[in-house]
């Protein structure tokens, strides 16, 4: 019987060098090794954003330099100019909800322009670039760019609770945008938080301590589109082991069992 402890104990060692770490808590993404080395933050406020390949931007266009914004009714409709044409007194408006999408040549097709290249410009640049092309129809044109799917990813450190967070406002915070998302989960660990920013073939990591004070004035980072809030889980090695042993040892059990059945009846 010693014998078929022995046995047993050493299947169960080889089972999980077998399995190798991999196999424990599989689910834990964005791993980083401990010689990891994690940008530093920027010390300059963070880059205003630029227009890319697949953002929805909405505009509005109104005639002498929006002198009759007040007064305008948003319609949904197509692109309604009221009060004549070039040099009028009228203000011009798009829909209020109306929506076009930045294409893959990085151009975005507008009523009366057509295709126009807006990518890699701040919204800044493009309300310039539509108002000079628009002073052919309208006179003084003041134009009001927004990009209306601006959002981020956040994992708060919990399986299932990942989240898409539209950035409503230019300003949104990091701790903002964990609060849209319900918060770190229980389960997370709020002192490794991680930030990940950019081309995703090489992005920028930061690593951010949220569970201390000092860690927290950090969290005044402004989010950028498509930023990834992870928070990383704990391990659950205990469940995680039993979890990938207990096949094996029901099966060593029952042979065992059988082993020992057998030899009563045949002793």
């Amino acid at each position: 019987m010693k014998r078929l402890n022995y046995i047993f104990i050493s299947i169960v060692f080889v089972t999980l060098a077998l399995q190798g770490c991999r196999s424990l808590n599989p689910s834990v993404m964005l791993k980083t090794g401990k010689d990891f080395k994690y940008d530093e933050f920027p010390k300059e406020p963070s880059p205003v954003y630029k227009i890319a390949i697949n953002d929805m931007v909405s505009f509005s266009i109104f005639s002498n330099d929006g002198f009759k914004l007040v007064d305008v009714t948003t319609l949904s409709g197509e692109a309604v100019v009221t009060g004549g044409a070039v040099g009028g007194v009228g203000v011009a408006s798009t829909r209020g909800n109306l929506q076009y999408k930045v294409e893959f040549d990085g151009t975005v097709k507008l009523p009366l322009l057509g295709h126009v290249s807006l990518k890699g410009m701040t919204i800044r640049e493009a309300e310039v670039l539509l108002e000079e092309k628009y002073s052919a129809f309208y006179n003084k044109p003041y134009v009001l760019v927004e990009v209306t799917n601006r959002r981020v990813i956040v994992f708060p450190g919990a399986a299932g609770a990942a989240r898409v967070v539209p950035l409503a406002n230019e300003n949104t915070t990091l701790l903002e945008g964990l609060a849209e998302a319900g918060g770190i989960a229980q389960s997370g660990m709020a002192y490794r938080v991680k930030l990940i920013r950019g081309d995703l073939k090489n992005p920028q990591v930061y690593l951010i301590d949220l569970s201390t004070i000092e860690g927290v004035k950090k969290a005044d980072l402004i989010l950028q589109a498509n930023d990834i809030i992870y928070v990383q889980p704990k391990l659950r090695l205990g469940n995680d082991v039993m979890t990938q042993v207990l096949p094996y040892l029901s099966f060593i059990t029952t042979l065992i069992v059988s082993y020992e059945f057998f030899k009563t009846l045949h002793p």
